[in-house]
């Protein structure tokens, strides 16, 4: 099963991988990066990524990779 992992020091807050999960798994968090900026964080309680990685591709910072356990 994959999931994936978010660098959020790299993040720069598009957000254009919240508007890609086809889930909804990608969220805005409370905490705060490196830049001062809202990073995001992946939640996904019930296991419901499916592991298209389309969140990663389309990460311009390279922030997001895709973990296989």
């Amino acid at each position: 099963m994959a999931h994936i992992k978010i660098d959020e020091n790299r993040c720069k807050t598009c957000y254009l991988c919240i508007e890609t999960c086809p889930k909804g798994l990608i969220k805005k968090s409370n905490r705060v990066n490196k830049l001062g900026e809202y990073t995001v964080e992946f939640v996904d309680e019930k296991k419901e990524c499916i592991g298209c990685a389309m969140c990663a591709m389309r990460c311009p910072d390279v922030a997001i990779v895709e973990v296989h356990k």
